[in-house]
This record gives structure tokens, C-alpha cells and sequence, in this order.
């Protein structure tokens, strides 16, 4: 079994529409995730020419492209949803209706007569995943995850990542435009490595170019509350004095949401690693 499908199966039993059912499901993931290499997913030249980059002889752009623009490589997508058998009839009249038209009057005579349980049969499946492949020194916005669980691993190259989780607060006072954070994680990191759980929020530089997998379940969805949003870190730690008796002050920050320039682009690029079997 190739490793890319492998890890499909294992995120097809540890994630569901919720995202993971426990630590234990996390971590199983992971554990798969971790043993990803670039030759998994069609970027073993990409890695070996990271591997030599502070070489001057290294012709890079027979290898990675000359646009400054961040490429996304998706792989798999599947958003949880709910069938009832009656959802089925539109699909299966058009099979029918082809081969005879008796064959589909009896069908729909038997879908009329049926008192079927709406919602019987539910697909929980609930992921994304996909690869950034970053040019040096291009950056991922610090942006969040709402309700959403992400695993990465670096392929090659070096990142610098910045990683927060949301602070709680109780406090009356109208914090809508700032939102204090914890921070997780603050360095560089190189290939090879493990997976990673990041914070609710991160950001990433690449130092070279590099190449991230990441998992994200339950994955983006507006319709169900976790939209993207882009935030910045504000130079004053504590604007409003609430958080001084709860933590040391340089273990948060203060973040505002913001619109990031137009300079930031992600294109969609084409994945040549091995194809899944869904």
C-alpha cells in the first residue's frame, strides 16, 4: 500500500466530521503522517535540490519555479454530509430511465410506498489534505483555524513557524477587534522532522524553498462557521491590562484581524504523487 493511501485510511477511521474522536486519533495519524517522505507525494527533485541549495553551481530554476507565488497541491477533500435513501432518486432515475421505462415507474412506485427514515445512512468522513510548496523566504500569514484540528509534516527544505492558541477570557469589556493569544511554538524548523499539531493560529516563513503536508479536519467551511481570517500582532502586549494578574506577559501576545496585502497569493498546482483510492 502506497504511504499516501495509507494515511488516508488511517484519517478515514481517526477523523470524522468533528474532527479527531480523541488524543489517541491524533496521535495515530501522526504516527503515519511522521513516516511521509517527498518521494510519497512526487517531490523527491524538489528535495534533492533543497538538499544542495547554498550550492552556487545549482541551476534553481530548472527545479522550482520563478514565480514568487506560494502553489497548494491538493490531494483529497471531503466534507461530512448526511444521504436518506430518498436523496438517491433523482440518481438512480437517470440510470434507469435509460434502460426502460417500465423499470423506473416500478422504482418510483416503490419509493412513494416506502416510509424511509430520513438521514438513515451518514458519511462522517471530514478532511483536507494537500502540500504547500513555498519559495524562500515567501510567507503564510499568521491565519486561523476555527473548531479545526491541523497536522503537518515539513518535507524538505527549513521554515520559520509561528504558532498561537487562543487565551479565554471572561471580561465584559468589548475585545471583538483584539484577542489575546498563548504562544505555542516560535522557530525554525528543518527536514527531516516529525508531524506537527500546530496552534489554532499560525504563520510560516520559508527560509528555503520547502514543501508542508498538511491535514486539516474538519476542513474550511463558511456555511459552518470556520471562514479564514488573517491576523497580526499588535506591538503593545496588553492593551487592556486584563490578562497582567493571569500570565507572564511573554508568554501571550495581542492579535487584531486584518486584511492581508495583495501581494499574498496562493495558486493551485498539480499534484504528481501517487492517486488515492477513495
Amino acid at each position: 500500500m502506497a504511504a499516501i493511501q495509507k494515511l488516508y485510511e488511517v484519517c478515514k477511521v481517526s477523523l470524522s466530521e468533528k474532527g479527531p474522536s480523541s488524543l489517541e486519533a491524533v496521535e495515530n495519524v501522526r504516527d503515519v503522517l511522521d513516516m511521509i517522505t517527498p518521494s510519497d507525494v512526487g517531490l523527491e527533485s524538489e528535495a534533492q535540490a533543497v538538499r544542495v541549495w547554498r550550492r552556487p553551481a545549482l541551476n534553481r530554476k530548472t527545479v522550482f519555479p520563478s514565480s514568487p507565488a506560494i502553489r497548494y497541491r491538493h490531494i483529497y477533500e471531503c466534507k461530512s454530509f448526511s444521504v436518506s435513501p430518498i436523496n438517491y432518486l433523482p440518481t438512480v432515475m437517470l440510470i434507469f430511465i435509460s434502460q426502460a421505462l417500465v423499470c423506473l415507474l416500478v422504482l418510483l412506485c416503490i419509493f412513494l410506498m416506502t416510509d424511509f427514515e430520513v438521514s438513515q445512512c451518514t458519511f462522517t468522513l471530514s478532511l483536507q489534505i494537500g502540500i504547500f510548496c513555498m519559495p524562500a523566504s515567501s510567507i503564510i500569514p499568521l491565519h486561523n483555524h476555527p473548531g479545526m484540528t491541523v497536522l503537518s509534516k515539513l518535507l524538505y527544505g527549513k521554515v520559520h513557524v509561528k504558532s498561537y492558541d487562543w487565551i479565554d477570557i471572561d471580561d465584559s469589556r468589548n475585545l471583538s477587534k483584539v484577542r489575546p493569544a498563548k504562544v505555542v511554538r516560535d522557530g525554525e524548523i528543518s527536514a527531516p522532522c516529525g508531524a506537527m499539531v500546530l496552534g489554532n493560529i499560525h504563520a510560516m516563513k520559508a527560509i528555503t524553498p520547502c514543501a508542508i503536508l498538511d491535514i486539516l479536519s474538519p476542513p474550511y467551511s463558511s456555511e459552518d462557521g470556520r471562514h479564514c481570517s488573517y491576523f497580526r500582532r499588535l506591538p503593545k502586549s496588553d492593551p487592556s491590562g486584563i490578562l497582567l494578574d493571569r500570565t507572564r506577559e511573554s508568554e501571550f501576545v495581542w492579535l487584531e484581524e486584518y486584511q492581508p496585502s495583495d501581494n499574498f497569493v496562493i495558486r493551485r498546482d498539480l499534484y504528481t504523487g501517487p492517486t488515492l483510492n477513495f
